[in-house]
């Protein structure tokens, strides 16, 4: 069985039409969260998703955008924030509010755990490739699974940790990790096993930081695009 997962698609809808059809046909999509914010195009984004029936948990620009919390983000983020609640229809405002803070699946005799932040604080705690082996395996020790897949960095990482296979996809509609290309990973199930491959697609970047200016949203949002940072 092949899933596809995502993660942080921030409302860039070119990424993910580039994401989806590069990964091939897989037989289930998954996502860690962060439909929304940032770019400009949140509606269909979440439209998409519906559509798709695409399991998802909720991540924190989802928060912000369904509550108006923001005071924790940055004066970017919290403009993008905003404008984006202003916009959301009733309907996508509701799907998002619905969605979970975890998933626990089972694929395959494969026991799947998905959060966006980390087990620990499912919003908003960042699980950056570095931390350290005693530091991971504190977060995930109690997690009843053999993969974690966590999103919110942007950032790929494939850490193995007492027998679980802890995963990031990376970004969808932002990454940080120096490569503008959009991020995903693809999680073979087989018999109880488990194996990630990760992908990168490029797709058009222009488009996307257009739509950014176009909406008014800070120009930041848009260059930082081109840099994958």
């Amino acid at each position: 069985m092949r899933i596809g997962v995502l993660s942080d698609i921030h409302s860039n809808l070119p990424a993910l039409r580039a994401v989806l059809e590069d990964m091939g046909r897989v037989d289930e999509l998954l996502c860690a969260g962060d439909l929304v914010g940032y770019a400009s195009q949140p509606n269909e984004v979440v439209d998409l998703f519906r559509a798709r029936g695409i399991p998802t948990v909720m991540g924190n620009h989802d928060y912000a955008a369904v509550t108006g919390e923001v005071e924790w983000f940055n004066p970017s983020a919290r403009r993008a924030a905003l404008w984006t609640r202003e916009r959301l229809t009733e309907a996508n405002r509701k799907y998002l509010r619905s969605l979970p803070e975890e998933l626990r699946l089972t694929r395959e005799g494969v026991r799947l755990y998905v959060v966006h932040g980390s087990p620990r604080d499912p919003l908003f705690e960042y699980v950056f490739p570095d931390l350290p082996q005693h530091s991971l395996l504190e977060l995930v020790r109690k997690v009843e699974a053999e993969v974690i897949v966590l999103g919110h960095t942007h950032v790929p990482m494939r850490r193995l940790v007492q027998g679980k296979l802890v995963l990031n996809p990376g970004g969808v509609g932002q990454p940080r990790d120096r490569d503008p290309r959009a991020s995903y990973l693809v999680l073979t199930v087989e018999d109880g096993e488990a194996e990630a491959e990760f992908g990168r697609v490029e797709y058009d970047i222009g488009e996307a930081a257009e739509g950014i200016r176009k909406a008014g949203l800070p120009q930041e949002l848009a260059s930082r695009l081109f840099v994958g940072w």
